[in-house]
C-alpha cells in the first residue's frame, strides 16, 4: 500500500487527468509482460550495448503511463532515466539539440531524483577524485591534486575526446572552478554541458571552448552523459521520445527532418556509438503505419516493422516494435478498485461504504456508454469521475453517489478523440481537429490518456 503523502500525489494526477509522476507500481495493470521483456533488453544494454523499444497504442491505451512505469522499473536496476515529450514548438524532434537540452532537464535517477545531472557529474568527478587519492596518495588538499584529477579525467575521457575534445575540456574547467570556489562560472558551464543556449562567452572561454551545442554535438554529449553513467556504475540510460506522432502535423520537409533524426539515432545504436543507451519512443498506429509517419521513410519503417495477429495474446514482446491493448471492462474495474483502496480518505469508513464494488461496476458502464461503449477511451475520465465522487463522499457526510451522482461529459472537457466517440463521428475527424492544434507552450506532465 501507497503511503499517504505517495497515495495523495498519485491522487492529486489523477484529479487533473495526468500521469502520475510516483507510485505506478499502485495501480498498473497489464503491464508484467511487457516489464519482463524489457528487463531482459536493460540487462543487454547494461553490458554496454544500445538498443531501441517502439511502443505502439492508440488513444486510452497508456504509452505514456507504460512508458513512465518502465522508467520507474528501470530507476530500480539504477538506470538513470529521462522522458521527453516531443512538441511541434518546444521540443521539435528535428532539433537533437533541442531534444538533448529537455533530456538532460528531466534526467532522474533512484538516488538523486529529479534534475539529477548535477549530481551525476558532481559524483563522476568525486569517484575520480577518489581514484588519484588511492592510487597516487594525493589528497585534496595537496597543491597537485586539481592538476592530477584532471589528468584522471583525461585518461577516462580519452575516447569521447577525439569525437568531441569540448566535453572533457569543459568537464575538466568545471572541476577547476569548484575546486576553487568559482561556482558561477561552475555553474555556467554545467548549463552549457546541459545544452542551454545562452551561456556567457566568458565562462566558456575559462574552459577553451566556444560556440553552443547544435544537433550534432548534443549527440556527442549524450555519448559523453553516457560514458559518466556506465564509469559511476549505472546501468545506462533510458530515454523515452513520447508523442512523437507529432512529427506528422508538421510540414513535409520537417517531417522528413525528424524522421530522419530517428534514423540517426538508430544508426548510432547499430553502430555501438551510443552504448548504454535503451530508447524508448511511443506512437499511435498512424505514426507507425501511415505515409505521414515512419512509411514516409522506407530504412526506418523496415527497422521497426512487426507483423502483429488477430489478437494481443500471442505478440512477440521481443520484438522491436510491441502494441499496448486497449482497456477492457475488467481491467478498468481493477484499475478503479486499487485507485479506490489507496485514496487517501479522512473518512476512509465512509468512502468504502459508498464506494463500493456495485458503484465502480456501475461507473465503469456510465463512462463507457457516454463514449459509445469504447472502453479504450474511458480510462482518463473514468479515473477524474471516480476521484471527484470519492471527494465529495469524504468531504460531505450527506452526499451519497447513489442518490446524487450524475455523469455529465461536458465537451468542453473532453479531447478531440473523446468528442468524437461521444458524438458518434469518426476518429479522422477527430486526427483532423488534432492535425489543426499546435501546442504554444510544453507541458509539465502528460494526460493520463496518452
Amino acid at each position: 500500500m501507497a503511503v499517504v503523502s505517495e497515495s495523495a500525489a498519485i491522487v492529486n494526477a489523477l484529479r487533473s487527468g495526468l500521469v502520475p509522476n510516483q507510485g505506478l507500481e499502485h495501480f498498473a495493470t497489464g503491464l508484467d509482460p511487457l516489464v519482463s521483456a524489457v528487463n531482459e533488453e536493460l540487462d543487454f544494454v547494461s553490458g554496454g550495448k544500445g538498443l531501441s523499444k517502439w511502443i505502439r497504442g492508440e488513444y486510452g491505451t497508456g504509452k505514456t503511463f507504460a512508458a513512465r512505469y518502465l522508467c520507474a522499473r528501470a530507476r530500480e536496476r539504477k538506470f538513470a532515466t529521462s522522458e521527453v515529450q516531443i512538441s511541434i514548438n518546444d521540443t521539435p524532434l528535428h532539433h537533437l539539440e533541442a531534444v538533448y537540452r529537455r533530456l538532460i532537464e528531466r534526467l532522474e535517477t533512484a538516488a538523486d531524483g529529479p534534475n539529477a545531472f548535477q549530481a551525476i557529474v558532481e559524483g563522476w568527478l568525486y569517484q575520480v577524485g577518489d581514484e588519484v587519492t588511492r592510487l597516487r596518495g594525493i589528497s585534496e588538499d595537496d597543491p597537485g591534486f586539481a592538476d592530477a584529477t584532471e589528468q584522471r579525467l583525461e585518461d577516462k575521457l580519452a575516447d569521447l575526446s577525439k569525437r568531441n575534445p569540448a566535453y572533457a575540456q569543459v568537464l575538466r574547467a568545471y572541476h577547476r572552478a569548484t575546486h576553487e570556489g568559482d561556482f558561477a562560472t561552475a555553474q555556467g558551464l554545467l548549463a552549457w554541458l546541459a545544452g542551454q543556449p545562452h551561456t556567457d562567452r566568458s565562462v566558456l572561454k575559462a574552459a577553451g571552448t566556444k560556440g553552443k551545442v547544435d544537433g550534432q554535438a548534443s549527440l556527442t554529449f549524450l555519448a559523453g552523459l553516457l560514458q559518466l553513467l556506465k564509469q559511476s556504475g549505472y546501468g545506462g540510460l533510458v530515454v523515452v521520445l513520447d508523442e512523437v506522432e507529432t512529427v506528422q502535423r508538421m510540414n513535409a520537409q520537417t517531417r522528413e527532418k525528424s524522421l530522419n533524426a530517428l534514423r540517426q539515432l538508430m544508426d548510432m545504436l547499430a553502430k555501438e556509438e551510443l552504448p548504454g543507451l535503451y530508447l524508448v519512443v511511443t506512437g499511435t498506429r498512424d505514426f507507425f503505419e501511415g505515409y505521414k509517419g515512419l512509411k514516409a521513410l522506407a530504412p526506418l519503417y523496415q527497422r521497426v516493422q512487426v507483423n502483429f495477429g488477430v489478437d494481443g495474446r500471442f505478440d512477440n514482446l521481443r520484438a522491436p516494435q510491441v502494441r499496448l491493448l486497449p482497456f477492457t471492462d475488467e481491467r478498468l474495474l481493477t484499475v478503479g478498485t486499487r485507485i479506490r483502496d489507496l485514496y487517501p480518505a479522512k473518512n476512509a469508513d465512509r468512502v468504502a461504504q459508498r464506494i463500493d464494488d456495485r458503484f465502480l461496476r456501475a461507473l465503469v458502464s456510465q463512462v463507457t456508454a457516454g463514449f459509445g461503449g469504447k472502453v479504450s477511451l474511458a480510462p482518463r475520465l473514468f479515473l477524474r469521475e471516480l476521484i471527484d465522487v470519492m471527494d465529495r463522499v469524504d468531504i460531505h457526510e450527506d452526499y451519497d453517489p447513489a442518490t446524487h451522482y450524475r455523469l455529465e461529459l461536458e465537451d468542453g472537457k473532453l479531447t478531440p478523440e473523446e468528442l468524437a466517440a461521444k458524438h458518434g463521428r469518426s476518429m479522422d475527424v477527430a486526427e483532423e481537429e488534432i492535425a489543426e492544434e499546435a501546442e504554444p507552450t510544453e507541458k509539465p506532465n502528460k494526460r493520463l490518456d496518452g
